[in-house]
C-alpha cells in the first residue's frame, strides 16, 4: 500500500486542609468517552413546595425554605447521576447516613454475604457494562475486605466507586473503633482516593472522583466519608452532572504509521484487549481485520473482544493458550497492541513483543519505557473505536496489490488451520473417575446460545475453557486479569442482575468457589437464574503445580479436605448436582439451565488432570 492509498486534576479550589488524598498515577485526559449510561439519571426533581394556609390574622406565614439535602444523600443523588445503578454492600453504621438515601436516588441495593464479594460484585459489573457500580463497607474492616476487589479493579481498568465509612471526626487519631487511615492504606490500591473532613468540601471531592473514575484508564476511586459527616446538610451546592467525554481524534501522521505497520510486514498480527471492549468497538475490530487482511489474537482474560468463529481469529494468549498462540505472535513482523495493558500474563512474561519486532500501541495512555520494559515503536492515545473508524475512514478506496493479499490469505489460513486443530480440549475419551473437563467444556459449547454469559474464577480449571470454548459475541464473558480467587460465582451474581433473560454459568474449582459460595443465597434472595460448575479435585491445584515444578514443598497447604458443594448449594436455597462421569452431565446442565434458581453442578475431578497441557491422558 502507497503512502497515496493511505492519505485520504484534583478540585484546584479545594483548600488542602478539607480533603485528604492520594494519587495512585498521573492522571492522562486522552480517555475513552464515557458510556452514555454514565451521563444519564440525575437527582430527582424536588417536590413542590406545599402552600400554607393563611393564619388567624388572615396574613400568610414567610414561606419556609425546603430543608437542604444531606451529604449522604448529596453523595446518592450524585452516584446516580454518574450512571450508577446498583450498589453492593454489607451494611455497616459507619455508613448508614449515605445507605438510607440509596434507594431514593434511584440506586438499588444488594445486600452481599461478604465485602470481597460485593466489590467482585461491583467491579464485574462496570467490565460488562462499562459503566460504574459502587460498592460499600465500613472503616477497616469493611476496606480491607474490599480491597481484592478494588486490587481487580485496578488491574481490569473497571470503573467502580469503593465508598467506605470513617470514624466520627472528633474521634479521628485516637485509635477508635475500626479506625485506620483510609486514604495512605487501601485508598493506595485505587486508581485515586480522598477523604472528606469538611462539608465544604464535599461537591469538590465527589466531581473529582466521578471524574477519576470514567476518565482516561478507568479505574476504581476510594470516597472516605465520616459517620457524622454524611448527616450534615450539604448546602445548595447541585450534585455534579457527568459530562460526556469525546476522545480526541489520532493524530493523522501516527494513524499512517500505525496503518503502513500493518500493509508493510509480511506476518502482522493485531492483540486486542479490554479496550476495545469498553469502546464497544468489536464490530470495527473485525472490520479493520477483514480489510487488510490482518489475524487478531486476543489478550488474556479479553477472548470475547472477536468473534472466535471468524477465520481471522487465533486464539487468546496467556495461560491455557496452545503453543500456536505465543509462536504466532513472536514470529511477528509487525504487530498492533489495541486496548491491552500488556501484563505479564497477556505477553508471556513479557516476551510478546518479541525483541526487534516493530510494534504500535494504540491505547488511552499507551506504554511508555519503563520499568525496563522499552516503548512502543509508534505509541498512539486514543481510544479503540475513534482510532479504529479514523483507520477504516484513512483506508477507504484504498487497494491492495493482489498476490500479496492472496498470499497473507492463504498464510491466514494456516494458522487458523493449526490454531484449530491445537485448541481441541476434548479429543481423547475418559472412563474416569469424575468428569473430562475438555468434555464438560465441549457440552457446553454445544448446548449453550451464543449470547450466555460465563464467569471465570482463578485456577488451573480455568485453562480448558480458555482453549476450546467459543465466544462469539462481545460482552459474554467475565473473568479477573488481578487472578482473584473467589471472583467466579459473585461475578455470575452481577451478570444475571444485568442480564436476567440471558443464561449466565459461572466456572470455578474448589478453592476458589469456598471462599465466596455463601453468596448462593445472595443469588436465592434475588431471584437470580444461574448455573455454577465446581471442579473439584480437593486441592488448590494451581499452586500444587507450582511446587511440582519447584521439586519442593510437595503438597505442604494445597491439600484440602472433601466438601459437598451440592449439599451446600441446598442449604442455601439453590439445587445442588454432583455430577461424578462425563455421561451425567449433559442431563445436569440442561435441567439447570431450565431451573427456577440458581444450581450448582459439584464436578468430581481426577486429580491428575493439573492443567490442560498435563492431563492423565498424556
Amino acid at each position: 500500500m502507497t503512502d497515496q492509498q493511505l492519505e485520504g486534576p484534583v478540585a484546584e479550589s479545594t483548600p488542602p486542609a478539607t480533603i485528604a488524598e492520594v494519587d495512585a498515577e498521573p492522571e492522562h485526559e486522552a480517555g475513552t468517552a464515557a458510556p452514555d449510561a454514565a451521563i444519564a439519571g440525575g437527582a430527582p426533581e424536588p417536590e413542590p413546595a406545599a402552600v400554607a394556609e393563611p393564619g388567624p390574622t388572615g396574613a400568610l406565614p414567610a414561606p419556609s425554605s425546603p430543608p437542604r439535602p444531606s451529604a449522604g444523600r448529596y453523595v446518592a443523588d450524585a452516584l446516580r447521576a454518574a450512571g450508577v445503578k446498583y450498589a453492593f454492600t454489607v451494611p455497616g453504621e459507619s455508613f448508614l447516613g449515605l445507605l438510607d438515601a440509596l434507594e431514593g436516588a434511584g440506586i438499588r441495593v444488594v445486600a452481599a454475604r461478604h465485602e470481597g464479594a460485593a466489590s467482585f460484585m461491583a467491579e464485574a459489573y462496570g467490565q460488562l457494562t462499562g459503566r460504574p457500580a459502587a460498592c460499600l463497607g465500613t472503616r477497616a474492616v469493611g476496606a480491607a475486605n474490599m480491597a481484592i476487589g478494588i486490587h481487580t479493579a485496578r488491574q481490569d481498568s473497571t470503573p467502580m466507586f469503593a465508598i467506605v465509612g470513617q470514624v466520627r471526626r472528633d474521634r479521628r487519631g485516637r485509635e477508635a473503633f475500626q479506625e485506620v487511615d483510609q486514604v495512605e492504606s487501601f485508598g493506595r490500591l485505587a486508581k485515586w482516593a480522598v477523604e472528606v473532613e469538611r462539608i465544604e468540601a464535599l461537591p469538590a471531592a465527589v466531581e473529582e472522583a466521578i471524574r477519576r473514575a470514567v476518565s482516561g484508564r478507568p479505574g476504581p476511586v476510594l470516597l472516605s466519608l465520616p459517620e457524622d459527616l454524611l448527616d450534615e446538610p450539604v448546602g445548595d451546592a447541585a450534585p455534579p452532572v457527568a459530562r460526556r467525554m469525546t476522545a480526541p481524534p489520532p493524530d493523522a501522521d501516527e494513524l499512517r504509521a500505525v496503518l503502513h505497520l500493518l500493509t508493510d510486514a509480511r506476518r502482522p498480527v493485531i492483540l486486542a484487549g479490554g479496550g476495545v471492549l469498553r469502546a464497544r468497538a468489536t464490530a470495527e475490530l473485525v472490520r479493520l481485520a477483514e480489510i487488510l487482511e490482518v489475524p487478531v489474537i486476543a489478550a488474556w482474560r479479553r477472548p470475547d473482544v472477536f468473534p472466535n468463529d471468524h477465520r481471522l481469529y487465533l486464539g487468546m494468549s496467556g495461560y491455557g493458550a496452545p503453543a500456536t498462540v505465543r509462536e504466532r505472535l513472536v514470529a511477528a513482523d509487525g504487530v498492533l497492541v489495541i486496548g491491552s495493558r500488556l501484563s505479564e500474563v497477556a505477553s508471556f512474561d513479557y516476551a510478546v513483543p518479541a525483541p526487534g519486532t516493530r510494534w504500535a500501541h494504540v491505547d488511552v495512555e499507551p506504554r511508555r519505557a519503563a520499568a525496563g520494559l522499552p516503548g512502543p515503536d509508534i505509541a498512539v492515545a486514543s481510544d479503540a473505536r475513534t482510532f479504529l473508524r479514523a483507520a477504516r475512514e484513512q483506508l477507504a478506496g484504498a487497494v491492495h496489490e493482489a498476490a500479496s493479499f492472496e498470499a497473507r490469505r492463504a498464510a491466514n489460513a494456516a494458522d487458523r488451520a493449526a490454531w484449530e486443530e491445537a485448541s481441541v480440549v476434548d479429543g481423547a475419551s475418559w472412563d474416569g473417575p469424575g468428569v473430562h473437563p475438555g468434555q464438560v467444556v465441549a457440552t457446553l459449547g454445544r448446548l449453550l446460545p451464543a449470547e450466555a454469559i460465563l464467569t471465570t474464577d482463578a485456577g488451573n480449571f480455568s485453562q480448558w475453557a480458555a482453549r476450546g470454548y467459543r465466544f462469539r459475541r462481545p460482552g459474554t464473558f467475565v473473568g479477573p486479569t488481578s487472578g482473584a480467587m473467589g471472583y467466579g460465582l459473585p461475578a455470575a451474581v452481577a451478570a444475571a442482575l444485568v442480564h436476567r433473560d440471558r443464561p449466565v454459568v459461572a466456572l470455578a474449582g474448589d478453592g476458589g468457589f469456598a471462599m465466596t459460595m455463601t453468596e448462593l443465597e445472595t443469588a436465592v434472595r434475588e431471584r437470580l437464574r444461574l448455573v455454577v460448575l465446581v471442579f473439584d479435585n480437593e486441592r488448590y491445584g494451581t499452586i500444587r503445580a507450582h511446587q511440582a515444578a519447584r521439586g519442593a514443598g510437595l503438597g505442604v497447604g494445597t491439600e484440602l479436605g472433601p466438601v459437598d458443594f451440592a449439599a451446600v448449594a441446598e442449604a442455601c436455597g439453590a439445587h445442588g448436582v454432583r455430577v461424578a462421569e462425563d455421561a451425567a452431565f449433559e442431563p445436569a446442565l440442561r435441567a439447570a439451565l431450565g431451573a427456577d434458581r440458581p444450581t450448582v453442578l459439584h464436578l468430581a475431578l481426577d486429580r491428575r488432570w493439573v492443567s490442560v497441557d498435563d492431563t492423565p491422558l498424556g
